[in-house]
């Protein structure tokens, strides 16, 4: 679509979003208000396409809302340094971090849970009894459940 216009429907098949999603964007100002045809119609530009698929990758990597507002303002300001950008994407990245030692934290509890299962009846289960053990620590703090 080289140079065209694409409608709603058009953009989201292209960038595979969803229009109500695509309309949301437009009104959180992430996306600017599309042109209209005489019958009301949005029509979207090959700009508005880049700038969503932008959006899309920039939430896939589990930017915020507001971190991809932010992105694209200093994306917007195409002769400033990068340095921005780079500690935006930084600090995203020791957010995942963290989130992967959670989650390892987590794998590990389960696992042991699972190692403790000696089969049987629910009355003897020793995951039941795990889960009920109040001084069993959460493996997400280091506070008792």
């Amino acid at each position: 679509m080289t140079g065209s216009n694409y409608t709603v429907g058009q953009l989201a098949k292209a960038t595979d979003t969803k229009a109500v999603t695509i309309r949301y964007y437009e009104q959180q100002g992430l996306l600017p208000s599309a042109t209209r045809t005489p019958a009301g119609y949005r029509l979207y530009t090959e700009v508005e396409r880049d700038r969503l698929l932008f959006i899309r990758r920039s939430r896939g990597l589990g930017f915020s809302l507001d971190d991809v507002r932010e992105l694209l303002g200093l994306a917007d300001r195409k002769a400033h340094s990068c340095a921005a950008v780079d500690a935006k994407v930084e600090h995203q990245l020791a957010q995942v971090r963290e989130r992967i030692r959670d989650l390892q934290g987590l794998e590990n509890e389960l696992t042991r849970l699972i190692a403790c299962c000696q089969g049987g009846v629910i009355e003897e289960c020793r995951i039941i009894e795990s889960l009920s053990n109040r001084s069993v620590v959460n493996p997400m703090s280091a506070d008792p459940v």
